[in-house]
C-alpha cells in the first residue's frame, strides 16, 4: 500500500473553560482526505513555536485554514486593532514564519480565508481590518443568523486572472462563497493576483515565480468540496503538487 502524503495543518489556540486547547475545524481535515491530498497532521501553535524547518522536512504539504480570529495588525502596520477584534497571537507566531519557510523548502501550500491573509502578510502585504467599512468595497460577511448551507452558498462571482492556475481549469469567472470581514489592502511582494471580486478586492493569489506551489483563496472551497467542481479541482491541483513533492522527497 502506497504511503500517504502528510499535510501539516496549523492549529488555532482556543481557551475552553480555564485551559488552552489546540483546534482545527473538521471540515478542513475532511476536505483534505476526501480530495486525496493525503493524511492531515495537526501542527500545534505553541509558544515558543516548534522547530518548523525540521518539521517541514517531514511534510509533503501545508494547509492554512480559515479561523474566527484575525491577524494582529501590528504584523502589517501601525494601526490599532478595533475593540472586540478576535486574535490568536500563537497562531500568528507560527503561521507567518511557516509560510516563508515552506516556500523556501518548496513544500506546497494551500491557504483559505485567514490563510490567504497570513500568506499576504508573510510576504509583506497589508490588510483591511473592516472591508465592509471601507469606501468602494462591498460587505463580504456572511449572515450568521442563517443556516450554514445559506452562509456557505455561492455569494458572488470572482474574475480569474488569465495565465493563472484557477483560470487554467475554470475559465474567466467562478462563483464563490463569502464569509470574511478582513481582506487584502496591498499585495505582498512576490505574489501574483489569481482572482478579484466585483468590487476589486483581491480574493486569490499565487507565488509569482512559480518556483513552488502556493495558492491562497479568500473563499471556503472546503465546504461540501465534492459537490462543487471548482472547489474540488482546487484541492486536486494541491494534491498533485503534494504527491510530486512526496515522490521527490522519497
Amino acid at each position: 500500500m502506497a504511503k500517504q502524503p502528510l499535510i501539516g495543518v496549523p492549529c488555532d489556540r482556543k481557551i475552553i473553560g480555564p485551559h488552552p486547547f489546540q483546534a482545527v475545524g473538521e471540515k478542513y481535515l475532511r476536505a483534505l482526505v476526501d480530495t486525496g491530498c493525503g493524511t492531515p497532521l495537526s501542527i500545534p501553535s505553541l509558544d515558543p513555536p516548534l522547530d518548523l524547518p525540521t518539521l517541514l522536512e517531514r511534510l509533503d504539504g501545508i494547509f492554512l485554514t480559515g479561523s474566527y480570529s484575525n491577524i494582529e495588525p501590528h504584523h502589517y502596520g501601525n494601526e490599532p486593532s478595533w475593540e472586540g477584534n478576535p486574535h490568536d497571537a500563537h497562531r500568528d507566531a507560527n503561521t507567518l514564519p511557516l509560510v516563508l519557510q515552506a516556500v523556501r523548502a518548496r513544500v506546497p501550500v494551500l491557504a483559505v480565508c485567514r490563510g490567504l491573509q497570513e500568506v499576504n502578510v508573510a510576504f509583506g502585504g497589508t490588510l483591511l481590518q473592516k472591508v465592509h467599512a471601507t469606501v468602494g468595497h462591498h460587505d463580504h460577511r456572511e449572515d450568521q443568523s442563517q443556516p450554514l448551507d445559506v452562509q456557505y452558498a455561492p455569494a458572488h462571482a470572482v474574475t480569474l486572472a488569465p495565465g493563472g492556475l484557477l483560470h487554467s481549469f475554470a475559465g474567466d469567472t467562478a462563483m464563490v462563497n463569502s464569509l470574511h470581514g478582513q481582506g487584502i489592502r496591498s499585495l505582498g511582494n512576490g505574489l501574483a493576483v489569481e482572482a478579484t471580486a466585483p468590487d476589486g478586492l483581491i480574493e486569490a493569489v499565487r507565488l509569482a515565480s512559480g518556483e513552488s506551489f502556493l495558492l491562497a483563496v479568500q473563499w471556503h472551497p472546503e465546504w461540501k468540496v465534492l459537490e462543487n467542481d471548482f472547489y474540488r479541482r482546487t484541492f486536486e491541483h494541491f494534491a498533485q503538487a503534494v504527491r510530486a513533492h512526496a515522490d521527490a522527497r522519497s
